[in-house]
């Protein structure tokens, strides 16, 4: 039987779908480094262990193959079922005992995977919503697990590094973290000024900016509330960045 590849022809979704699978792959990795031991020690993000960043990502990917299958078939499936849903699963999720939360992400990221394999290509642009409400093209889904993946892989709190996620990925993602600021109505007066980059990306109106600095993966890190290692800043001290999602 020939091998089954994905239908999407457009290069920059092409591109896009490689990424995230290779974030799956980061994740993977990380999450195999851990002893089931381990699962139960704490997170990069407060009030999480371990189990609950696993089981938020295995029921991520369980959410975002609803919204392939709505896609495809013209049915409307939502992400989830209700508002507390996704909360629920994740607290539930995290009970679970360690092979069970393996068991969950390799299964649903096989899901979603084969269901980006086999969406046909006019199904990408077909409008689904999200969690937060918001309308988008199925083609959305590819972001939204680049995202989950390999921040949370970080999150795993045993090694993972921003630095080891693509020079452009950690671009998009300080933007993907400017948007949420400004649809949240919490966008900061500041420059980001990445060492190695050679643009700095001015925040806000402009009117008094702070400029903080510090490389391209260091500002991500700060800018989504996972430490200020690296991060310098014209005010003196450093502010604690907005909520972005």
């Amino acid at each position: 039987m020939p091998a089954r590849h994905d239908q999407v022809t457009d290069p920059t979704l092409a591109a896009a779908l490689l990424t995230a699978r290779r974030g799956t792959a980061y994740f993977t990795r990380k999450l195999a480094e851990l002893s089931d031991d381990d699962f139960t020690g704490p997170s990069l993000l407060p009030g999480w262990t371990r189990a609950h960043v696993i089981a938020h990502v295995g029921y991520n990917a369980r959410a975002l193959t609803r919204l392939l299958e709505w896609a495809s078939t013209g049915v409307e499936t939502p992400m989830y079922s209700t508002a507390e849903q996704r909360a629920w699963e994740i607290e539930s999720g995290a009970t679970l005992k360690p092979i069970a939360l393996r068991h969950l992400i390799a299964h649903s990221t096989v899901h979603l995977n084969v269901e980006w394999r086999d969406l046909p290509e006019p199904a990408w642009q077909a409008q689904v919503r999200t969690a937060q409400g918001r309308i988008v093209p199925a083609s959305e889904t590819v972001w939204m697990r680049t995202r989950e993946v390999w921040i949370h892989a970080i999150d795993l709190n045993n090694g993972g590094r921003f630095d080891d996620a693509p020079p452009g990925l950690i671009d998009s993602l300080i933007s993907d973290v400017i948007a949420g600021w400004r649809r949240r109505g919490t966008l900061p007066d500041l420059v980001l000024a990445a060492t190695d980059r050679t643009t700095p990306t001015p925040v806000g109106d402009g009117s008094q900016p702070i400029t903080v600095s510090g490389t391209a993966p260091d500002l991500l890190r700060w800018a989504t509330g996972r430490g200020r290692i690296g991060i310098t800043t014209s005010a003196g001290s450093i502010p604690d960045p907005p909520a972005w999602l």
